[in-house]
Formats: C-alpha cells, structure tokens, sequence
C-alpha cells in the first residue's frame, strides 16, 4: 500500500521504501508489540494472549468465531494460543451442546484475577507514547477506518 502526496511526504517514485505507508505502519506495529513485551511477561502473557484476555475481561465468554472476528485472526492462530491460555488456567475451552463445531471460551476465576494485574498496562504503555491525547485519538480513528475499510475488501 503506497500513499499519495496529500498524505504526508509520499510523492515521487512509487517503489521507495520511504513513499509505502504501508512501512511505518508494519514497523511500528512491531515496536509497540515488543514495548509489550516487558508489561505483559510479568503477566506471563504474550501480546496476542493479552488481546485474547481482553476481550474476556469485557464479555466473560465467546465462541472462537466471534473472538477472532473481533481480533481479526482466523482460528489456525488462535487455537495454539487458547491451549496455551487454557493450559495456564485462565480460559476454558468446550464444545457446545448444540453444535459440536462451535467452541466457546470462557474466562475462569484465575483468569479473572489476572486482570486486576494487567490495569497497569494501558497506562504504562500511555507513558511510552509521544503523542498527545488528541493525536492518538486520531490516530486510532484513522487506523480503525483503513482497518476496516481493507479487511471489507479482503
């Protein structure tokens, strides 16, 4: 994906690394998982186990569809993933009754109480930032539309 000059310096020849948008946005994604890294290994979680909690932290249970609707990762990922999770004691994986391709995850008590452990995380990833409030709220609406707008074409 390359940009357009209207879109911040990216203008001229279309094949240099400095005019794909696509670059900042692979690289920095990269820095702000390893950031991660250091906050959630005290939590003994990956980025990607982080994401799952999360979204159990909100919604107590989800079936693996839905959850990796919302996390946009197809169930080749999140299944290692969510042995892992369950093998730590945080989730709990199990067929439903009704429809046996159907998985649903639940969020066990331990699991639960890693979040109280993790209310920390935002805010120390907040410091690490250098963008003000209102950046990173445009930041995250700008990201969000593109997300959605390439993952509707996909």
């Amino acid at each position: 994906m390359s940009g357009n000059s209207a879109s911040g310096g990216m203008c001229g020849e279309p094949l240099l690394l400095k005019n794909q948008l696509c670059f900042p946005i692979y690289a920095c994604a990269r820095e702000i998982i390893k950031a991660y890294h250091e906050p959630l290994s005290a939590l003994n979680l990956t980025y990607t186990q982080y994401l799952v909690m999360m979204v159990l932290w909100e919604e107590k249970q989800k079936s693996v569809r839905a959850l990796g609707e919302c996390l946009y990762l197809d169930s080749g990922t999140l299944t290692p993933l969510l042995k892992k999770l369950e093998a730590k004691g945080c989730i709990t994986r199990e067929r439903c009754p009704e429809d046996e391709r159907c998985v649903i995850i639940r969020l066990t008590a331990e699991g639960e109480a890693l979040r109280e452990k993790a209310e920390n995380v935002p805010r120390c990833m907040a410091e690490k930032s250098p963008l003000t409030q209102e950046e990173a709220k445009m930041l995250y609406r700008t990201l969000y539309k593109l997300l959605h707008t390439l993952h509707d074409e996909g």
